[in-house]
């Protein structure tokens, strides 16, 4: 072993059920995904996490490079920001293939440490201004 500890074991989210009740949850949105966030209550249990890309993004090929630059990017350093009892799911959109990977993992850690912004509080926008 190399002596570090601090890897955290996330677990993963795998049936629609579990990702339609983070859905409920909420909804912080960045340039290269949406990440949606549900707290389950259950401080004793580790984090679990899902991945969604959609087929208008890309071929096969595209959407699983997708999936695994995220998963790379939780793996290496954003599971150490996701909090205990918590489920997070990350909605990719197309910019995820052309990030730098450093900017999408600084994004994922600020998106996951932050604070949802409420919907109440933002004016209507409107057109003719």
């Amino acid at each position: 072993m190399n002596g570090k500890n601090i890897d955290k074991t996330v677990g993963r989210l795998k049936s629609r059920p579990q990702f339609l009740a983070v859905r409920k949850g909420e909804s912080r949105r960045g340039r290269t995904f949406l990440l949606e966030v549900l707290d389950r209550h259950q401080p004793d249990e580790p984090p679990r996490v899902g991945f969604t890309v959609t087929k208008k993004h890309g071929n096969a090929v595209e959407r699983n490079r997708m999936r695994r630059r995220l998963r790379a990017a939780v793996k290496q350093s954003a599971a150490i920001a996701m909090k205990n009892g918590h489920d997070y799911v990350i909605v990719a959109r197309r910019d995820v293939l052309t990030a730098p990977f450093a900017e999408m993992t600084a994004q994922l850690i600020a998106r996951i440490e932050g604070k949802p912004k409420t919907r109440g509080s933002e004016e209507p926008r409107s057109r003719k201004a």
